[in-house]
Protein backbone atom coordinates (compact mmCIF):
# COMPACT_ATOMS: atom_id res chain seq x y z
CA UNK A 1 0.00 0.00 0.00
CA UNK A 2 1.19 3.54 -0.69
CA UNK A 3 1.23 6.32 1.30
CA UNK A 4 1.02 9.97 0.81
CA UNK A 5 4.90 11.90 1.16
CA UNK A 6 6.25 15.05 0.74
CA UNK A 7 9.50 16.12 0.41
CA UNK A 8 10.42 19.53 1.49
CA UNK A 9 12.90 22.18 3.09
CA UNK A 10 11.97 23.34 6.64
CA UNK A 11 13.17 26.14 8.67
CA UNK A 12 13.54 26.25 12.76
CA UNK A 13 10.73 27.30 14.71
CA UNK A 14 11.62 26.54 18.28
CA UNK A 15 14.65 27.36 20.39
CA UNK A 16 17.52 25.79 18.26
CA UNK A 17 18.65 27.21 14.92
CA UNK A 18 22.26 26.41 14.98
CA UNK A 19 24.85 23.79 14.88
CA UNK A 20 28.31 23.31 14.71
CA UNK A 21 29.77 21.23 11.66
CA UNK A 22 31.03 18.80 14.32
CA UNK A 23 26.91 18.20 15.59
CA UNK A 24 26.38 18.08 12.06
CA UNK A 25 28.48 15.38 10.85
CA UNK A 26 27.55 13.36 13.51
CA UNK A 27 24.26 13.31 12.43
CA UNK A 28 24.86 12.67 8.99
CA UNK A 29 27.43 9.64 9.89
CA UNK A 30 25.43 6.77 9.85
CA UNK A 31 28.03 4.93 12.10
CA UNK A 32 28.05 7.14 14.66
CA UNK A 33 26.60 5.35 17.45
CA UNK A 34 23.02 5.09 16.34
CA UNK A 35 22.71 8.42 16.26
CA UNK A 36 21.64 9.35 13.27
CA UNK A 37 19.25 6.69 13.19
CA UNK A 38 18.09 7.88 16.52
CA UNK A 39 17.23 11.35 15.16
CA UNK A 40 15.52 9.88 12.00
CA UNK A 41 13.25 7.79 13.69
CA UNK A 42 12.53 10.44 16.29
CA UNK A 43 11.93 12.72 13.51
CA UNK A 44 9.67 10.16 11.32
CA UNK A 45 7.75 9.74 15.04
CA UNK A 46 6.91 13.66 15.21
CA UNK A 47 5.87 14.05 11.61
CA UNK A 48 3.31 11.12 12.11
CA UNK A 49 1.10 13.16 14.01
CA UNK A 50 -2.40 12.01 13.52
CA UNK A 51 -1.88 8.34 11.91
CA UNK A 52 -4.10 6.09 13.87
CA UNK A 53 -1.53 3.96 14.58
CA UNK A 54 0.50 2.35 17.70
CA UNK A 55 2.70 -0.09 16.63
CA UNK A 56 6.78 1.50 16.07
CA UNK A 57 7.91 -1.20 13.84
CA UNK A 58 4.86 -0.51 11.65
CA UNK A 59 5.64 2.83 11.55
CA UNK A 60 9.44 2.40 10.38
CA UNK A 61 8.53 -0.27 7.77
CA UNK A 62 5.83 1.67 6.47
CA UNK A 63 8.19 4.98 5.40
CA UNK A 64 10.99 3.11 4.60
CA UNK A 65 12.43 5.68 2.26
CA UNK A 66 11.91 8.36 4.62
CA UNK A 67 15.13 10.35 5.36
CA UNK A 68 16.34 13.68 7.07
CA UNK A 69 19.27 15.75 6.38
CA UNK A 70 20.42 18.99 8.56
CA UNK A 71 22.01 21.63 6.02
CA UNK A 72 23.97 24.21 7.06
CA UNK A 73 22.64 27.83 5.79
CA UNK A 74 24.82 31.02 5.95
CA UNK A 75 22.15 32.33 8.95
CA UNK A 76 22.02 28.46 10.65
CA UNK A 77 20.25 25.57 9.78
CA UNK A 78 17.46 23.82 8.10
CA UNK A 79 16.19 20.02 7.88
CA UNK A 80 15.45 18.25 4.14
CA UNK A 81 13.28 15.59 4.83
CA UNK A 82 12.21 13.27 1.91
CA UNK A 83 9.23 10.74 1.68
CA UNK A 84 7.66 12.40 5.13
CA UNK A 85 4.51 11.37 6.17
CA UNK A 86 2.09 14.32 4.20
CA UNK A 87 -0.55 14.16 7.45
CA UNK A 88 2.33 16.81 8.90
CA UNK A 89 2.13 19.52 6.07
CA UNK A 90 -0.58 21.94 4.53
CA UNK A 91 -0.75 22.93 1.19
CA UNK A 92 2.74 22.18 1.16
CA UNK A 93 3.75 23.80 4.40
CA UNK A 94 4.76 22.19 7.50
CA UNK A 95 2.12 22.62 10.53
CA UNK A 96 4.18 25.03 12.82
CA UNK A 97 3.38 22.68 16.19
CA UNK A 98 5.19 19.78 14.15
CA UNK A 99 8.00 22.21 13.13
CA UNK A 100 8.42 23.28 16.88
CA UNK A 101 8.61 19.23 17.87
CA UNK A 102 10.66 18.43 15.09
CA UNK A 103 13.28 20.52 16.31
CA UNK A 104 13.30 19.71 19.83
CA UNK A 105 13.80 16.42 18.81
CA UNK A 106 17.16 17.72 17.26
CA UNK A 107 17.30 19.88 20.15
CA UNK A 108 17.51 16.63 22.42
CA UNK A 109 19.12 14.35 20.46
CA UNK A 110 22.30 16.45 20.38
CA UNK A 111 22.39 17.37 24.29
CA UNK A 112 22.23 14.10 25.14
CA UNK A 113 24.81 12.74 23.39
CA UNK A 114 26.77 15.69 23.75
CA UNK A 115 26.31 16.95 27.01
CA UNK A 116 25.26 13.60 28.70
CA UNK A 117 26.30 10.26 27.07
CA UNK A 118 29.95 11.65 26.08
CA UNK A 119 30.45 14.18 29.40
CA UNK A 120 32.52 12.42 31.45
CA UNK A 121 30.63 14.59 34.43
CA UNK A 122 27.89 12.25 34.54
CA UNK A 123 28.20 8.95 35.95
CA UNK A 124 25.16 6.97 34.87
CA UNK A 125 25.40 4.43 37.21
CA UNK A 126 25.17 6.76 39.84
CA UNK A 127 22.00 7.57 41.44
CA UNK A 128 22.35 10.79 42.03
CA UNK A 129 24.21 11.39 38.88
CA UNK A 130 21.50 10.17 36.71
CA UNK A 131 18.79 12.49 38.34
CA UNK A 132 21.05 15.17 37.28
CA UNK A 133 21.18 14.30 33.72
CA UNK A 134 17.37 14.55 34.31
CA UNK A 135 17.50 17.70 35.51
CA UNK A 136 20.36 19.13 33.03
CA UNK A 137 17.95 18.07 29.97
CA UNK A 138 14.83 19.32 31.54
CA UNK A 139 16.29 22.63 32.10
CA UNK A 140 17.87 22.77 28.99
CA UNK A 141 14.55 22.32 26.64
CA UNK A 142 13.53 25.70 29.29
CA UNK A 143 10.53 23.70 30.48
CA UNK A 144 11.48 24.45 34.27
CA UNK A 145 10.49 27.82 35.99
CA UNK A 146 11.65 28.78 38.76
CA UNK A 147 9.10 31.49 39.86
CA UNK A 148 6.08 29.63 39.41
CA UNK A 149 4.45 27.81 42.13
CA UNK A 150 3.70 24.02 42.45
CA UNK A 151 1.31 23.63 39.53
CA UNK A 152 2.34 20.56 36.86
CA UNK A 153 -0.26 17.98 37.26
CA UNK A 154 1.12 14.55 35.36
CA UNK A 155 -1.79 13.13 33.77
CA UNK A 156 -0.87 9.09 32.83
CA UNK A 157 -3.31 6.43 31.17
CA UNK A 158 -3.77 4.15 28.10
CA UNK A 159 -3.25 5.27 24.12
CA UNK A 160 -6.69 2.60 24.05
CA UNK A 161 -9.30 3.92 25.80
CA UNK A 162 -12.96 4.72 25.34
CA UNK A 163 -14.33 7.60 23.81
CA UNK A 164 -16.16 7.70 27.11
CA UNK A 165 -13.21 7.91 29.01
CA UNK A 166 -11.26 9.73 27.13
CA UNK A 167 -14.56 12.78 27.45
CA UNK A 168 -14.27 12.20 30.90
CA UNK A 169 -10.67 13.07 30.81
CA UNK A 170 -10.79 16.12 29.14
CA UNK A 171 -13.44 17.05 31.67
CA UNK A 172 -10.67 17.00 34.61
CA UNK A 173 -8.33 18.61 32.44
CA UNK A 174 -10.97 21.51 31.96
CA UNK A 175 -11.48 21.44 35.23
CA UNK A 176 -7.47 21.23 36.28
CA UNK A 177 -7.30 24.20 34.22
CA UNK A 178 -10.15 26.89 35.53
CA UNK A 179 -7.90 26.45 38.84
CA UNK A 180 -4.88 27.27 37.03
CA UNK A 181 -2.71 24.22 36.95
CA UNK A 182 -0.68 22.94 33.64
CA UNK A 183 -0.45 19.64 32.25
CA UNK A 184 2.23 17.07 31.81
CA UNK A 185 1.35 13.92 30.13
CA UNK A 186 3.17 10.78 27.93
CA UNK A 187 2.10 13.11 25.00
CA UNK A 188 0.21 10.92 23.07
CA UNK A 189 -3.43 10.11 22.53
CA UNK A 190 -5.79 8.99 24.42
CA UNK A 191 -5.61 9.56 28.33
CA UNK A 192 -2.44 11.57 27.30
CA UNK A 193 -4.51 14.33 24.94
CA UNK A 194 -8.04 14.61 26.81
CA UNK A 195 -6.75 16.63 29.73
CA UNK A 196 -4.29 18.82 27.73
CA UNK A 197 -7.84 19.56 25.35
CA UNK A 198 -9.90 20.06 27.94
CA UNK A 199 -7.32 22.45 29.90
CA UNK A 200 -6.56 24.42 27.00
CA UNK A 201 -10.28 25.46 27.42
CA UNK A 202 -10.49 26.25 31.33
CA UNK A 203 -6.99 28.09 30.64
CA UNK A 204 -8.86 30.45 27.84
CA UNK A 205 -12.13 30.75 29.88
CA UNK A 206 -9.63 31.92 32.59
CA UNK A 207 -7.55 33.92 30.05
CA UNK A 208 -4.46 32.19 30.77
CA UNK A 209 -2.64 32.56 27.33
CA UNK A 210 0.71 30.88 29.39
CA UNK A 211 -0.57 27.36 30.00
CA UNK A 212 2.33 24.72 29.73
CA UNK A 213 1.12 21.28 28.09
CA UNK A 214 4.54 19.60 28.06
CA UNK A 215 4.70 16.34 26.81
CA UNK A 216 7.74 14.20 27.90
CA UNK A 217 8.46 10.75 25.97
CA UNK A 218 11.51 8.99 24.67
CA UNK A 219 12.51 7.77 21.60
CA UNK A 220 11.44 3.47 22.77
CA UNK A 221 8.07 4.84 22.53
CA UNK A 222 7.31 8.24 20.73
CA UNK A 223 7.43 5.84 17.20
CA UNK A 224 3.95 4.48 18.84
CA UNK A 225 2.54 7.26 20.50
CA UNK A 226 3.66 10.31 18.37
CA UNK A 227 2.88 13.53 20.23
CA UNK A 228 0.16 14.85 19.76
CA UNK A 229 -0.67 18.43 18.46
CA UNK A 230 -1.66 20.18 21.90
CA UNK A 231 2.03 19.66 23.50
CA UNK A 232 3.54 22.95 23.41
CA UNK A 233 6.65 21.87 25.40
CA UNK A 234 8.25 18.21 23.83
CA UNK A 235 11.06 16.61 25.57
CA UNK A 236 12.71 12.88 24.49
CA UNK A 237 14.32 11.62 27.59
CA UNK A 238 16.80 8.77 26.65
CA UNK A 239 15.10 5.83 28.05
CA UNK A 240 11.88 4.76 29.71
CA UNK A 241 13.53 5.18 33.34
CA UNK A 242 14.51 8.70 32.88
CA UNK A 243 11.52 9.93 31.23
CA UNK A 244 9.79 8.14 34.56
CA UNK A 245 11.86 10.07 37.08
CA UNK A 246 11.34 13.50 34.75
CA UNK A 247 7.90 12.98 35.32
CA UNK A 248 7.80 12.77 39.56
CA UNK A 249 10.81 15.63 39.69
CA UNK A 250 9.29 18.06 37.54
CA UNK A 251 5.34 17.20 38.41
CA UNK A 252 3.80 18.23 41.67
CA UNK A 253 1.22 15.95 41.39
CA UNK A 254 -0.38 12.71 39.36
CA UNK A 255 -3.45 11.92 38.24
CA UNK A 256 -4.32 8.45 36.72
CA UNK A 257 -6.85 7.73 34.14
CA UNK A 258 -7.46 3.68 32.72
CA UNK A 259 -4.88 2.52 30.53
CA UNK A 260 -3.37 -1.10 30.05
CA UNK A 261 0.52 -2.87 30.84
CA UNK A 262 2.00 1.01 30.82
CA UNK A 263 -0.24 2.33 33.08
CA UNK A 264 0.28 -0.50 35.40
CA UNK A 265 4.12 0.49 34.99
CA UNK A 266 3.83 3.87 35.87
CA UNK A 267 1.21 3.32 38.97
CA UNK A 268 3.78 0.50 40.33
CA UNK A 269 6.86 3.02 39.70
CA UNK A 270 5.09 5.72 41.81
CA UNK A 271 3.93 3.82 44.24
CA UNK A 272 7.03 2.11 44.55
CA UNK A 273 8.95 5.54 45.13
CA UNK A 274 6.59 6.65 47.48
CA UNK A 275 7.19 2.85 49.66
CA UNK A 276 10.90 3.90 49.62
CA UNK A 277 11.36 4.87 53.82
CA UNK A 278 13.51 8.40 53.22
CA UNK A 279 9.31 9.15 51.30
CA UNK A 280 7.57 8.70 54.03
CA UNK A 281 6.21 12.14 55.09
CA UNK A 282 6.76 13.98 51.58
CA UNK A 283 3.28 15.13 50.00
CA UNK A 284 2.69 13.76 46.82
CA UNK A 285 -0.86 13.96 45.72
CA UNK A 286 -2.10 10.82 43.62
CA UNK A 287 -5.60 10.22 42.43
CA UNK A 288 -6.94 7.10 39.92
CA UNK A 289 -9.86 8.09 38.37
CA UNK A 290 -12.47 7.33 35.62
CA UNK A 291 -16.00 7.70 34.55
CA UNK A 292 -18.60 5.88 36.39
CA UNK A 293 -17.95 2.75 34.20
CA UNK A 294 -14.47 2.82 35.34
CA UNK A 295 -15.12 1.96 38.46
CA UNK A 296 -14.50 -2.00 38.23
CA UNK A 297 -11.37 -0.81 36.05
CA UNK A 298 -9.73 0.32 39.51
CA UNK A 299 -11.55 -1.80 41.87
CA UNK A 300 -8.76 -4.46 40.16
CA UNK A 301 -5.84 -2.44 40.08
CA UNK A 302 -6.27 -1.25 43.71
CA UNK A 303 -6.83 -5.30 44.57
CA UNK A 304 -3.75 -6.25 42.68
CA UNK A 305 -1.70 -3.58 44.40
CA UNK A 306 -2.80 -4.66 48.01
CA UNK A 307 -2.16 -8.27 47.05
CA UNK A 308 1.43 -7.57 46.07
CA UNK A 309 2.42 -4.60 48.31
CA UNK A 310 0.10 -5.01 51.27
CA UNK A 311 -2.53 -2.65 53.02
CA UNK A 312 -0.56 0.20 53.47
CA UNK A 313 -0.21 1.00 49.99
CA UNK A 314 -3.61 2.60 49.85
CA UNK A 315 -2.94 5.19 51.66
CA UNK A 316 -0.91 6.97 48.54
CA UNK A 317 -3.29 7.31 46.60
CA UNK A 318 -7.61 8.04 46.56
CA UNK A 319 -9.95 6.41 43.98
CA UNK A 320 -12.60 9.16 42.36
CA UNK A 321 -15.22 7.77 40.83
CA UNK A 322 -16.92 10.13 37.89
CA UNK A 323 -16.45 13.35 39.69
CA UNK A 324 -14.57 15.74 37.75
CA UNK A 325 -14.42 18.88 39.99
CA UNK A 326 -13.67 16.87 43.06
CA UNK A 327 -10.31 15.70 41.14
CA UNK A 328 -9.73 19.00 40.60
CA UNK A 329 -10.50 20.46 44.13
CA UNK A 330 -8.49 17.70 45.74
CA UNK A 331 -5.31 18.04 43.48
CA UNK A 332 -5.77 21.86 44.01
CA UNK A 333 -5.68 20.73 47.70
CA UNK A 334 -2.69 18.94 47.74
CA UNK A 335 -0.92 21.50 45.33
CA UNK A 336 -0.93 23.82 48.27
CA UNK A 337 0.50 20.70 50.89
CA UNK A 338 3.92 20.42 48.32
CA UNK A 339 3.96 24.42 48.33
CA UNK A 340 3.80 24.56 51.82
CA UNK A 341 6.20 21.22 52.03
CA UNK A 342 9.04 22.60 49.84
CA UNK A 343 9.07 26.02 51.37
CA UNK A 344 9.39 24.16 54.72
CA UNK A 345 12.03 21.74 53.83
CA UNK A 346 13.95 24.50 51.22
CA UNK A 347 13.35 22.63 48.45
CA UNK A 348 13.01 23.86 44.64
CA UNK A 349 9.94 24.45 43.52
CA UNK A 350 10.62 23.61 39.85
CA UNK A 351 12.36 19.83 40.51
CA UNK A 352 11.75 17.24 43.36
CA UNK A 353 15.40 17.07 44.33
CA UNK A 354 14.24 15.44 47.78
CA UNK A 355 12.47 12.97 46.59
CA UNK A 356 14.32 9.60 46.72
CA UNK A 357 14.47 7.57 43.89
CA UNK A 358 16.33 4.17 44.18
CA UNK A 359 18.49 3.11 41.76
CA UNK A 360 16.42 0.40 40.87
CA UNK A 361 13.87 2.90 39.37
CA UNK A 362 16.52 4.25 37.79
CA UNK A 363 18.97 1.55 35.77
CA UNK A 364 18.03 1.22 32.56
CA UNK A 365 16.36 -1.94 31.53
CA UNK A 366 16.56 -3.92 28.86
CA UNK A 367 13.88 -6.21 27.99
CA UNK A 368 15.44 -9.32 26.37
CA UNK A 369 13.91 -12.70 26.86
CA UNK A 370 16.44 -13.39 29.30
CA UNK A 371 16.31 -10.49 31.40
CA UNK A 372 12.48 -10.97 31.39
CA UNK A 373 12.86 -14.65 32.24
CA UNK A 374 15.04 -13.89 35.39
CA UNK A 375 13.45 -10.73 36.97
CA UNK A 376 13.09 -11.09 40.60
CA UNK A 377 9.54 -11.44 41.27
CA UNK A 378 9.07 -11.97 45.00
CA UNK A 379 7.97 -11.28 48.44
CA UNK A 380 11.20 -11.94 49.46
CA UNK A 381 12.56 -8.72 49.25
CA UNK A 382 11.56 -4.74 50.46
CA UNK A 383 8.19 -3.93 49.12
CA UNK A 384 9.69 -0.91 46.52
CA UNK A 385 11.99 -3.01 45.03
CA UNK A 386 9.34 -5.75 43.99
CA UNK A 387 7.50 -2.40 42.88
CA UNK A 388 10.95 -1.80 40.83
CA UNK A 389 11.04 -5.37 39.47
CA UNK A 390 7.33 -5.47 38.35
CA UNK A 391 7.73 -2.42 36.75
CA UNK A 392 10.41 -3.99 34.85
CA UNK A 393 8.26 -6.84 33.56
CA UNK A 394 5.37 -4.36 32.91
CA UNK A 395 7.74 -2.14 30.87
CA UNK A 396 8.87 -5.46 28.69
CA UNK A 397 5.45 -5.86 28.01
CA UNK A 398 5.20 -2.27 26.66
CA UNK A 399 8.03 -3.27 24.24
CA UNK A 400 7.14 -6.32 23.04
CA UNK A 401 3.05 -4.47 22.20
CA UNK A 402 4.55 -1.37 20.51
CA UNK A 403 8.35 -1.06 20.57
CA UNK A 404 9.83 -1.63 17.40
CA UNK A 405 12.94 -3.14 19.19
CA UNK A 406 10.79 -5.18 21.58
CA UNK A 407 8.19 -6.27 18.70
CA UNK A 408 11.57 -7.41 16.48
CA UNK A 409 12.45 -9.80 19.67
CA UNK A 410 9.07 -10.97 19.82
CA UNK A 411 8.75 -12.28 15.87
CA UNK A 412 12.70 -13.55 15.94
CA UNK A 413 12.22 -15.06 19.49
CA UNK A 414 8.72 -16.15 20.47
CA UNK A 415 6.97 -14.91 23.77
CA UNK A 416 8.64 -13.30 26.73
CA UNK A 417 8.42 -15.78 29.43
CA UNK A 418 7.42 -14.02 33.08
CA UNK A 419 7.97 -16.14 36.24
CA UNK A 420 7.64 -15.74 39.80
CA UNK A 421 6.23 -16.85 43.06
CA UNK A 422 2.76 -18.39 42.38
CA UNK A 423 0.64 -16.13 43.87
CA UNK A 424 2.41 -12.90 42.17
CA UNK A 425 2.24 -14.44 38.76
CA UNK A 426 -1.55 -15.23 39.34
CA UNK A 427 -2.48 -11.76 40.07
CA UNK A 428 -0.23 -10.40 37.17
CA UNK A 429 -1.98 -12.79 35.37
CA UNK A 430 -5.47 -12.17 35.59
CA UNK A 431 -4.56 -8.25 35.44
CA UNK A 432 -3.34 -8.21 32.33
CA UNK A 433 -5.87 -10.62 31.07
CA UNK A 434 -8.28 -8.07 31.93
CA UNK A 435 -6.26 -5.40 30.31
CA UNK A 436 -6.85 -7.66 27.10
CA UNK A 437 -10.57 -8.71 27.61
CA UNK A 438 -11.42 -4.44 27.60
CA UNK A 439 -8.84 -3.93 24.90
CA UNK A 440 -6.43 -1.42 27.01
CA UNK A 441 -3.43 -3.46 25.23
CA UNK A 442 -3.78 -2.18 21.05
CA UNK A 443 -5.90 0.47 19.61
CA UNK A 444 -9.56 -0.23 19.27
CA UNK A 445 -9.94 -2.89 16.66
CA UNK A 446 -7.00 -4.05 16.61
CA UNK A 447 -6.40 -7.62 17.23
CA UNK A 448 -4.11 -7.93 20.19
CA UNK A 449 -1.71 -10.84 20.41
CA UNK A 450 0.28 -11.65 23.71
CA UNK A 451 4.19 -10.91 23.38
CA UNK A 452 4.17 -12.51 26.50
CA UNK A 453 4.04 -15.90 28.75
CA UNK A 454 3.37 -16.20 32.70
CA UNK A 455 4.55 -19.28 33.61
CA UNK A 456 2.84 -20.09 36.92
Amino acid sequence: MKYDVVDALISPIGRLDVLSKYEVAKLLDHSQGGLYSLFRNCSLAVLNCGNHMDDGKALLDRYQSFDIRVIQVERGIKLQVTGAPAIAFVDGEIIKGINEHLFAVLRDVIYTNEKINENSSFDLTDPESISNAVFHILRNAEVLHAKTDPNMVVCWGGHSISRHEYDYSKVVGYQLGLRGMDICTGCGPGAMKGPMKGATIGHAKQRNSNGQYLGITEPGIIAAESPNPIVNNLVIMPDIEKRLEAFVRAGHGIIVYPGGAGTAEEILFILGVLLHPDNKDMPFPLIFTGPANAADYFKVINQFLVDILGDEVQKFYQVIIDDPEKVARTMAAGMKQVKDYRREVGDAFYFNWRLKIDKEFQQEFKPTHENMRNLQLHKNQDRHLLAANLRRAFSGIVAGNVKDEGIRAIEQHGHFEIQGDAEIMQRMDSLLASFVAQTRMKLEGEAYKPCYRIIK
